[in-house]
């Protein structure tokens, strides 16, 4: 029986004359998908369709209710949501636009406006009948790959002007088979020549390019419901905001794990992308961190055990499966095949290989160091505290234990130390900072002022919590600079957002990620539902959510905010006010601002790190740009030779700065720097130049007011709107 016969019967038996308008989705469905799923293929494996569980079915009634009911966006489950969910799912099974044809999307277009009431009730079928589709696709694209590789690379050619669009997701759909034929050419030829380029003979392309091809198609052949559950649920889901989402059982289980911290891997968050396991971030003091190659945003392609002599391609595999390949007992070692973040297209890849351990609280511990500088006959001399994550030690607090540890201790401890060396001003680097434990925040923040609030927290039925600083004392009473950059989120934001408000220092660096959402954990009858159900605001009103914190004083950097944010997901809460809370304001920057700025602009044009930086962002700003790439052995060789060339310059740039000697060869930089990777204890300790202009910019801080040498004296603090700055003209 094939897909759509099946759905005419169910759908004929439980909604025939129940509901208007039914019959005619299940003859629309009936016309949509009359394509056999199970029919022959070219090799002696048959598709086998997945069905929907009765457990699902009551699970996706409980999800649709407490979206429409918990969740902090207001959003009715209608004809228009449930086009929006149509075309996520489509994205979510080919969001590159490779398996599918404009016939396909066609038939499938006829049930574009029935999903949403399908889904309040729990009919699943249809999202079912849409996976299994895809997925005979998937099989079938698969399949002329492989026969395309099997009648020889060696056959394609290179000569002619073509060239191939590298990324597909806002591409038009090809028109049908033959022009996906088409498509699928141009895709091998491009991941032929990538590895060409690359050094590697033909037979080790094809090799590569097979088991790359087989492993996916192995995965198809083996879809569960579950995986296509997840899928559905997921894209609807997502309507809400990119940080709800469904969890199967399997992946509750994992992610129940990585809360606890008791996972031994290689430290970091995962998410799917499509058919890839992306990179989301790095835990802090992680072996990943540590080891320094993995990047957020880079896709994983394979997975390679110490004890194996081949990877294991992992494109198109579940989630869960990912994890449990990369997890592994403590020293042993996985090495991972990934697309970088700024890859020109996915056939450059990476390997990276890190030793897996457990991530050790200590190690994701605030640390310390002191840097001085000479303005004329003064020093200036500076305490820089990095705080890599807002921790608490939960179950030594739980046990009564005097000396657990904290963000909050660890810090007021360090200020103690940074006050007895006599230290002029505190910078505070909260850069790569994704967040953590809110009180720690909360209480963070309380080191550097006296009694009031740090951040509001807003809930779907518009009431207000405001949490606050009951301490009436000040750990440090100095000038503060705090640095952050798009990587700094949530705990990070709500910090430095409370420092800017409350004029009690600069914030330096980059626009934050903007994560300004607050979620729990739901339990299902089957799975676990993650919702968002509130949202943070800083103390003068505004919300860090979608806009995140915009620094007192901007410096570029290399990430891509276009790609790397809360405005780059789909569907994000946007950026709103509530009334601010009556707190104090330390000082008023607006009389020195423009002077700083003036200063920091000035050291930039100066610096030939900055000027390199910079360089840098113009080069990943350039190939992020391009859209397509040559398919033209001449024309991809002197592109190729124009990145390395980039490379080398830049790298040897960097060296001439350190005084160190240039390398001779592209060759020689990735020796070194795979040599840099096995041994990250070893690494370049020159000072961050970013830390060091934190620290200029608390020098002239201190030039251009020397109040600031202690800007909280009780006598200063004064109410909301005031100022301490004779200079600001107020």
């Amino acid at each position: 029986m094939s897909i759509a016969e099946r759905f005419v019967t169910r759908y004929s038996t439980t909604m025939g004359g129940v509901m208007p308008g039914k019959k005619t989705f299940a003859l629309a469905l009936t016309l949509a998908l009359a394509v056999p799923v199970s029919a022959k293929l070219d090799t002696d494996k048959v598709y086998q369709p997945v069905s929907p569980t009765v457990e699902q079915a009551r699970a996706n009634i409980l999800i649709a209710r407490q979206l429409q009911f918990t969740h902090f966006r207001d959003l009715s489950i209608n004809d228009s949501l449930s086009g929006d969910v149509f075309d996520a799912y489509l994205d979510y099974l080919d969001g590159q636009r490779v398996y599918l044809t404009q016939k396909d999307i066609d038939k499938l277009s006829a049930i574009r406006l029935g999903l949403g009431s399908a889904l309040k009730t729990g009919q699943l079928q249809p999202g079912f009948d849409i996976y299994n589709l895809v997925q005979q696709r998937i099989i079938e694209r698969l399949e002329f790959a492989l026969d395309l590789i099997d009648n020889g690379i060696d056959k394609l050619d290179f000569s002619a002007d073509e060239r191939i669009l590298l990324d597909r997701s806002d591409a038009d759909w090809a028109a049908d088979r033959e022009a996906l034929d088409d498509l699928w050419v141009k895709r091998i030829k491009n991941a032929v020549l990538a590895q060409r380029l690359n050094d590697s003979d033909d037979e080790s392309i094809k090799e590569a390019l097979q088991r790359r091809y087989e492993g996916q198609l192995k995965r198809a052949y083996q879809a569960r419901s579950e995986d296509a559950f997840q899928a559905y649920m997921n894209a609807f889901a997502g309507m809400w905001d990119p940080h709800t989402s469904y969890f199967s059982p399997r992946t509750s289980e994992n992610f129940n794990i990585n809360m606890s911290l008791s996972l031994e891997g290689i430290g970091a968050v995962l998410q799917s992308d499509n058919e890839y396991t992306k990179v989301v971030r790095l835990v802090p003091g992680g072996p990943a961190s540590k080891q320094g190659q993995l990047e957020p945003a880079d896709r994983i392609v394979s997975v390679k055990q110490d004890d194996e002599e081949k990877p294991v391609n992992v494109i198109g595999w579940r989630l869960d499966e990912v994890v449990d390949l990369i997890r592994g007992p403590r020293e042993s070692t996985v090495t991972l095949e990934v697309i970088p973040a700024d890859a020109p297209d996915e056939t450059v890849t990476e390997t990276i290989a890190i030793e897996r351990d457990k991530v050790k609280l200590e190690e994701q511990s605030a640390s310390k160091e002191v840097i001085e500088f000479e303005r004329g006959n003064t020093t200036y001399s500076i305490g820089v505290i990095n705080i890599p994550t807002f921790y608490a030690d939960f179950k030594a607090m739980q046990d009564g234990d005097p000396n657990y540890k904290s963000t909050t201790r660890d810090v007021r401890k360090l200020i103690d130390e940074l006050k007895a060396d006599g230290v002029d001003g505190v910078v505070m680097d909260l850069r790569n900072n994704g967040g953590g434990a809110l009180h720690e925040a909360n209480d963070l923040v309380g080191l550097f002022i006296e009694e009031g609030p740090t951040v509001q927290i807003r809930n779907s039925n518009n009431d207000v919590q405001v949490l606050n600083d009951e301490d009436p004392s000040v750990a440090y009473d100095g000038p503060l600079v705090v640095l952050v950059n798009r990587m700094s989120a949530s705990a990070s934001e709500i910090f430095a957002g409370a420092i800017q408000d409350y004029g009690r220092g600069l914030v330096v660096g980059s626009q934050t990620f903007g994560k300004g959402t607050v979620q729990a954990v739901r339990p299902l009858n089957h799975g676990q539902l993650k919702i968002t159900q509130s949202k943070f605001y800083r103390v003068s009103g505004g919300s860090t959510q979608h806009k995140g914190v915009i620094p007192d004083i901007e410096i570029p950097s290399r990430v891509d905010k276009t790609r790397i944010g809360e405005d780059a997901l789909d569907h994000a809460l946007p950026w709103d006010q509530i009334e601010a809370v009556p707190h104090a304001r330390y000082f008023d920057f607006s009389g020195v601002i423009d002077e700083l700025r003036k200063r920091h602009d000035t050291r930039f044009e100066e610096n030939p790190e900055f000027s390199l930086l910079q360089k840098e962002i113009e080069f990943l700003k350039q190939q992020r740009e391009q859209e397509y790439v040559s398919l033209n052995l001449e024309k991809r060789k002197e592109y190729q030779s124009q990145i390395e060339s980039t490379r080398l310059t830049i790298a040897n740039a960097r060296r001439a700065i350190h005084g160190e000697e240039a390398f001779e060869s592209l060759d020689a930089l990735d020796d070194w720097q795979d040599e840099q990777a096995a041994e990250p204890d070893n690494a370049d300790d020159e000072l961050d130049f970013i830390i060091r202009e934190g620290g200029n910019i608390m020098a002239d801080m201190l030039e251009l007011d020397q109040r600031m040498a202690s800007i909280l004296a009780p006598k200063q603090i004064t109410a909301q709107a005031d100022t301490l700055s004779g200079k600001s003209g107020q």
